[in-house]
């Protein structure tokens, strides 16, 4: 077993190396053990569109069932329609199997308890107990009745559009939009709900392929919405919708072809909850653009600063009762209105929502303050080292500027630029983003972080 599979918000490796149907088998009996320990009866069990899914689902279900769970099968699915399963169903807990956005020989499994996912020490839990059973010192039998648990499968599609239609405030003009799932799994529902909203739709790369032919299903960086801006420009659409390939993150595309980022996407959301909820808390993570959070206390609102990651700031949104929170990479949570799960599909529909309600609604777009920056830089670095290089990064950034934040890696002011060195949790990469008020001072700021990091790294 390689032990590097178990990340801070998931489980994740490669197929047929790290993630072979034995490894799958006794993943499912680990998992079980610690949902049995919690009192977890019932879950439900979906996956996303990659080729490896339908094979790991079966041995799932099967290895589920027979430590004593009951499994509601929702099939292939959006991340979301799994989250959302366990609210409508009431359900003890949940698994999809998706590798997300990550290459297509990828995959992984994102684990709920209760109605949120695990992240970090819950995770490792399950691979201790994994471990365990691997090295045959662990003699508990797996289900503690010697009873096997039921099976049956569930559409949730309909439930789940018919509720988030209910949800959303009326939407007086029809908007002509794109969507683009990227051959993942979200394009189904996509289509159902925007049409539903009165919304005039067409899509690019609709159908659920593994393989991905047409493009990285990642839609907040340039391969993953090349195509989606081609089709908005092409067609003169009002915006672009861009899924990753298990629906649970957006991209947006204005009518220009400016992708709007997840920063920018949640202060539009954010400004138009306070517009009515005055004091509310949004959340944002290290990686946002300051605009975010001077946008929100403009606004009358309580801006936070959380640590990336969706399972992290899904459960920093419950703790601080947040109306709203959302990250760089596209995941966006609502409690104002919703579960408090990550959802693009939702999170799309509450954009068309204030966009339909204005006369011009690249208005909404062109108003957001304007600050120059890099999208997000992602730096190869070996698993093994990148901790420790961003340590190192840390207490030089300490030394060298005024202000640093460091609840995830550091993000360090130098006047009104900003950047940020952290460690990817679910990649062998550092990430870093950098904002300004000027292209010089942009330059300035990244030229320096990368010398000094590629010194760093060069050491270990």
């Amino acid at each position: 077993m390689n032990p590097a599979v178990f990340r801070e918000y998931d489980i994740r490796g490669i197929v047929g190396e790290d993630l072979t149907d034995d490894f799958v088998w006794n993943l499912g009996k680990a998992i079980s053990r610690y949902w049995i320990s919690h009192g977890v009866e019932k879950i439900s069990l979906g996956m996303d569109a990659r080729l490896s899914s339908p094979g790991f689902k079966d041995i799932l279900r099967d290895s589920i069932i027979g430590c004593g769970i009951d499994v509601i099968d929702i099939g292939m699915a959006p991340t979301p329609l799994m989250y959302f399963s366990l609210f409508h169903l009431g359900l003890d807990g949940g698994i999809a199997v998706t590798g997300s956005h990550n290459p297509p020989d990828n995959n992984g499994f994102k684990i709920a308890l209760g109605k949120t996912t695990i992240h970090g020490t819950e995770i490792q839990k399950i691979k201790a107990i994994m471990e365990k059973q691997l090295s045959g010192t662990d003699r508990v039998k797996s289900s503690p009745s010697n009873k096997k648990g039921s099976f049956k499968t569930y559409a949730i599609l309909d439930p789940y559009v018919d509720d988030v239609v209910s949800r959303i405030q009326e939407c007086p003009r029809k908007l002509k939009l794109v969507i683009d799932p990227g051959n993942g799994v979200g394009g189904e529902a996509a289509m159902a709900v925007y049409k539903r909203l009165g919304m005039d739709v067409t899509g690019i790369c609709m159908e659920p392929d593994g393989n991905f032919p047409n493009h990285h299903p990642d839609p907040t960086i340039a391969e993953g919405i090349i195509m989606l801006k081609n089709e908005v420009l092409k067609q003169k659409a009002h915006l672009g919708i861009g899924l990753d390939g298990d629906a649970d993150r957006i991209g947006v595309v204005d009518a220009k072809g400016n992708t709007i980022y997840g920063d920018q996407i949640t202060t539009i959301l954010a400004k138009d909850i306070l517009k009515k909820k005055k004091g509310e808390k949004i959340i944002g993570e290290v990686k946002c653009s300051k605009v975010l959070f001077d946008e929100v206390r403009k606004a009358g609102g309580i801006p936070i600063m959380g640590k990336v990651g969706h399972s992290l700031m899904k459960a920093r949104l419950m703790e601080e009762k947040a109306a709203l929170a959302g990250e760089m990479s596209g995941h966006i949570f609502f409690l104002d209105r919703w579960y408090g799960f990550d959802d693009a599909v939702y999170s799309g529909a509450r954009l068309l929502e204030i966009l339909s309600n204005v006369e011009n609604p690249q208005e909404v777009f062109d108003s957001l303050p304007k600050m120059v920056n890099t999208p997000e830089i992602r730096i190869d670095c070996p698993d093994d080292i990148k901790f420790e290089a961003v340590d190192r990064f840390k207490s030089y950034a300490k030394k060298q500027y005024a202000n640093c934040i460091d609840i995830d890696g550091v993000r360090f002011e130098q006047g009104s630029s900003w950047g940020l060195v952290r460690p990817s949790n679910t990649q062998p990469v550092i990430v870093m983003r950098f904002e300004a008020e000027d292209e010089k001072s942009l330059s300035d700021i990244e030229s320096a972080t990368r010398e000094k990091l590629k010194e760093i790294i060069e050491r270990l």
